[in-house]
């Protein structure tokens, strides 16, 4: 094959991944009701208790099922260790059969990333030396955010709390903080200083993609650590 038929090949597969990671994106927040406006009612039907492939948030107001990350968060709540069981898991047979593949093609904040690199902008490379130390960044993500904070700190009820998806994650922002905020007026006057924060956190976010390629997959997002650790192989994504 000639490099022009390759790279038509090369462009089909590609416009093909973006396609399934668009379904998949509205097919996993297809719950309508939640979108209307007035005040918003979050799906608690049985779906939620299922974790989406995919950093998807469980508090968007179209989600059907729980995002991974937020899932293994209650591992450290003793009233949730059968959670805890279930997410490992189902994160140890993502890991052993398919690896990064809902990295490449399920995951809806990686396409939204994807989509704003493709704005007509100059690119930057980061600098080995810099691009290196950032990527262990994930794992503080995991370990510290995910596992330590929520199992060493109670609140006042006893319980951990989501120190990661309540402090970080930008796709909680985006697509259960804003949407809420935008369709409850009640929320809109209650915003404080944790809300102000996530949101700048997401424009630096929105902002990083258009010049880095995928830049919460590489330096920030604890997913893609969970499914490397469960497996030795992770050839179907793509390199993030």
């Amino acid at each position: 094959m000639d490099k022009n038929g390759q790279k038509a090949k090369a462009k089909k597969a590609a416009g093909l991944r973006k396609a399934v990671q668009a379904g998949w994106g509205i097919l996993s927040n297809a719950y309508i009701k939640g979108f209307l406006p007035g005040d918003p009612v979050i799906y608690q039907g049985k779906l939620k208790q299922v974790c989406v492939p995919g950093m998807n948030c469980y508090s968007c107001p179209g989600a059907l099922g729980s995002c991974p990350i937020g899932s293994m968060q209650a591992i450290f709540d003793n009233r949730h260790r059968g959670i805890g069981a279930y997410v490992i898991g189902y994160l140890a047979i993502i890991g052993l059969f398919i690896g990064r593949f809902i990295c490449a093609w399920l995951c809806l904040f990686g396409l939204i990333q994807e989509l704003l690199y493709k704005i007509p902008t100059p690119k930057l490379t980061v600098p080995e030396k810099i691009d290196r130390p950032l990527r262990y960044l994930k794992y503080v993500m995991l370990f510290v955010m995910v596992f330590l904070l929520p199992f060493f700190y109670r609140s006042k009820y006893g319980v951990g709390e989501p120190f990661f998806c309540k402090y970080i994650c930008p796709v909680g922002t985006l697509e259960g903080g804003i949407p809420l905020v935008l369709l409850n007026s009640m929320m809109r006057g209650a915003l404080g200083w944790l809300f102000r924060w996530k949101f700048l956190l997401l424009i630096l976010c929105i902002a990083a993609s258009i010049f880095i390629y995928r830049p919460f997959c590489k330096y920030i997002c604890p997913l893609g650590n969970v499914i490397k650790l469960m497996t030795k192989q992770n050839q179907l994504g793509t390199a993030i």
